[in-house]
């Protein structure tokens, strides 16, 4: 079996990874987080703690972990490099999760949020980091039990990858407005397409990240921002895009979890041909527009608040034109296109963005559910609920 994100951190320090290795294609791999619900109720419930040690057992303990809130469970995905090799690993690892969580009478759903019941602590999973977190943070760690999908992209020379970033950072708002998928919470909708977005983006260093000029300026930043008290450490940089803090990856973390394996594999691919191209940028000499980061955090709002629907600053071009999201979408088509041909992916992500732009994200799929259902929410978390195996 391949390795779990996690575990390559190690192998990659002590072998070094030539960059054709990597990029031809890059690794690409996905962490998903999990609503737990009751069976019978489809509230949120708090017994991850046993769900993951039953599907630890299933899959592999590295490739299944307890996230702050005892209603999430966490999947690590082995580091892959074809399509057919990720979908078929985030089915398993779904199917396989859901499987041990029926163990418990349990439903793992992929909402960014849960649908019905509280989300978030208390209570916070018994580990040492998330009891630190309670306690430095207070308050601000309720209702943190919401779900994201992170994509991580091989890229091993660092500054390439710190660099990679400010090509990066402009299309956040864009990448979110297409997976919301968290427009209900504790029963009600919130008027938002994805709420998860506004929950999380309470953290002191969640958000875009700034423009990075190398890897000195951005071990600067991190390690001032440690240095305040702000972060724990330089894993609490929650950027909507960053090279990751232990991994030869660039991380994309701004995503909802979506709602099946078949939307995740897609939207993985075009991370990882977005990822390629700024690499390619960088390679070039390129220089990232420097968007100011009021103006991409008020994107992403925007992009939360109203997902597919209406228009966007264009945050990835130097002009920053409000623009349709459809428009937007084609624009990113034209910049994906070249390196997802090269690794045989256009079809999938084509056929993707195409279904996006005509039906919106997850967040339109879940209130038409509810629609067809005299407004029952219930509904939508049985229709997202994933079969286990």
């Amino acid at each position: 079996m391949p390795e779990p994100l996690d575990a390559v951190t190690h192998a990659a320090a002590a072998t070094p990874v030539s960059p054709a290795e990597v990029t031809t294609p890059p690794t690409v791999g996905v962490e998903e987080e999990f609503v737990l619900a009751e069976r019978r109720s489809g509230a949120a419930v708090f017994r991850a703690p046993s769900v993951v040690r039953a599907a630890g057992g299933r899959l592999g303990a590295s490739h299944v972990v307890a996230e702050v809130s005892q209603a999430q469970v966490e999947t690590v995905s082995a580091v892959c490099r074809t399509a057919a090799e990720l979908e078929a690993e985030i089915v398993r690892l779904r199917r396989g999760a859901a499987g041990a969580a029926a163990e418990y009478d349990c439903l793992l759903v992929p909402t960014g949020t849960p649908v019905l019941g509280r989300p978030g602590p208390p209570p916070v999973v018994d580990k040492p980091r998330y009891l630190a977190f309670a306690r430095r943070f207070g308050p601000l760690i309720e209702d943190q039990g919401v779900n994201a999908c992170h994509v991580h992209v091989g890229v091993p020379d660092r500054e390439e990858a710190v660099r990679a970033v400010n090509h990066l950072r402009g299309w956040m708002p864009l990448l979110l407005a297409i997976t919301c998928n968290s427009p209900f919470s504790d029963g009600t909708d919130t008027g938002y397409a994805s709420w998860r977005a506004m929950v999380w983006g309470r953290w002191p260093a969640a958000g875009p990240p700034p423009y990075l000029r190398d890897v000195a300026h951005y071990e600067r930043i991190v390690g001032s921002l440690v240095a305040t008290g702000a972060l724990m450490d330089p894993a609490m940089t929650y950027w909507h895009v960053r090279p990751s803090p232990q991994l030869p990856t660039i991380e994309v973390r701004i995503a909802d979890v979506l709602p099946d394996a078949a939307t995740t594999t897609a939207y993985a691919l075009l991370v990882r041909a977005l990822v390629s191209g700024a690499v390619e940028a960088v390679r070039a000499g390129e220089t990232a527009p420097d968007v100011p980061d009021p103006l991409l955090r008020a994107a992403c709002w925007q992009a939360a608040r109203y997902g597919t629907a209406g228009t966007l600053p264009a945050t990835h071009t130097r002009d920053c034109a409000p623009t349709a999201v459809g428009r937007l979408v084609d624009e990113l088509w034209k910049r994906v296109e070249p390196q997802l041909s090269d690794h045989g992916d256009d079809r999938c992500v084509g056929d993707w963005l195409g279904e996006v732009q005509h039906r919106g994200s997850g967040s339109a799929r879940q209130r038409r559910i509810a629609g067809r259902h005299g407004g029952c929410l219930r509904a939508v978390v049985d229709a997202f609920a994933v079969e286990p195996l």
